[in-house]
């Protein structure tokens, strides 16, 4: 009985699926060329998996074995302390990678690298006489600040400021004066020992210059 309702229902549904061939021929079709194309994938992904030999099987092998040894290879005791360092100063390494990737999309970085070519090339261009020029006109600054620092260059600096003090005082500004003001002046013992002071400088210099 049960084999009886099995044919039936076989029976059935093959009227059926030829009844929905005939109504729908171009469906049909596509779906076997459909089918024609996952059977070479099939056959395809099957070909590549027998693909893999022995001597595939030994080859990556050989390169896995290969791939150990360069580990063992570089763990050195420097990479083991390159490492450590890097571990100690990941946060810093991060920020220092995330401005150079900052730096690089901005366009920044080629700008400092340009900067710093710059910088090298000046200082290869620092030749034997520039520095011995340098240090020439170090030594002339050296004396400059020696003489400077003399008690009587101090001394004598110390009056002329406190005297340029006294004369821009704003309360008591200087009247102008002709050539007779000056003459009158002349009178005046301060005047003329200022004057005196400032012919004396002026001696000094002219003797410093024709040496």
């Amino acid at each position: 009985m049960s084999e009886s309702n099995s044919e039936v229902e076989f029976e059935a549904a093959t009227t059926d699926l030829e009844r929905a061939i005939e109504e729908n021929p171009e469906a049909v079709a596509r779906f076997v060329e459909r089918l024609d194309v996952v059977n070479e994938l099939l056959d395809v992904v099957e070909l590549g998996s027998g693909a893999l030999e022995d001597d595939m099987v030994a080859e990556l092998t050989g390169t896995a074995a290969t791939l150990a040894e360069a580990g063992d290879a570089a763990a050195t005791p420097e990479t083991v302390r390159l490492a450590t360092a890097v571990g100690e100063n990941g946060d810093e390494l991060s920020e220092a990678l995330e401005t150079l990737v900052e730096l690089q999309r901005s366009g920044t970085l080629d700008d400092v690298v340009a900067l710093a070519d710059v910088v090298s090339l000046a200082s290869g261009a620092l030749e034997d006489d520039m520095v011995a020029e340098l240090a020439s006109t170090g030594s002339a600054l050296g004396e400059v600040v020696d003489e400077a620092s003399d008690p009587d260059t101090v001394r004598g600096l110390t009056v002329l400021m406190r005297a340029v003090g006294r004369a821009s005082d704003p309360d008591d500004p200087p009247e102008p004066i002709g050539l007779r003001g000056v003459i009158r002046a002349l009178r005046d013992g301060d005047v003329r020992a200022g004057v005196g002071y400032f012919v004396s400088i002026a001696k000094s210099v002219g003797a410093s210059l024709r040496r």
